[in-house]
């Protein structure tokens, strides 16, 4: 009884010592990153949707808000994170045999930047593309806001777990 006391003990110390973030979500985030910046997107698609900038940083920014301990701040965090985007088109998919489209595809690619202040080791910078079909029978208008979130969760997970999941 005696050594397992001490042995608990002694696996209470060298876990302690060894500390390493962990999350249900899957992120293992080192004790010393506590912030994360996450800079506007840019816009650097030849088709443009307005919109489609902003929403990508905020609902990037609620992923890691939400699955995450760290602190989002205005510049300058242990975490970095730039990202454009650098695709935004659709196209058909399914041709018919009256040359019409049955399905067409929204893509879209965003390139992210991300700096790592404390592991460099960590850095990258590298496209991230998702695409959603719809039927031709709808209009891209119709279809659009709801096509563009699930895209963004599908690119929001993506970059998530590179940056922070290190899957």
């Amino acid at each position: 009884m005696y050594k397992l006391i001490i042995f608990l003990i002694s696996l209470l110390f060298i876990s302690e010592s060894c500390k390493m973030s962990y999350s249900f979500t899957g992120a293992s985030i080192s004790p010393d990153v506590k912030t994360i910046y996450i800079r506007e997107f840019a816009n650097n698609a030849p088709l443009i949707m307005p919109t489609l900038s902003q929403t990508a940083t905020e609902t990037l920014k609620d992923k890691f808000v939400s699955q995450t301990s760290l602190q989002l701040v205005d510049s300058d965090g242990d975490l970095n994170i730039e990202g454009e985007i650098i695709s935004y088109q659709t196209m058909p998919m399914a041709i018919q045999g009256n040359d019409a489209a049955a399905v067409n595809r929204l893509t879209i690619t965003v390139k992210i930047k991300f700096i790592n202040v404390t592991d460099e080791k960590q850095n990258f910078d590298t496209s991230f593309s998702r695409y959603a079909d719809y039927e031709s029978s709808k209009s891209l208008d119709q279809v659009e806001d709801e096509l563009i979130k699930q895209i963004l969760v599908e690119i929001n997970e993506d970059i998530f777990n590179k940056t922070v999941a290190n899957w």
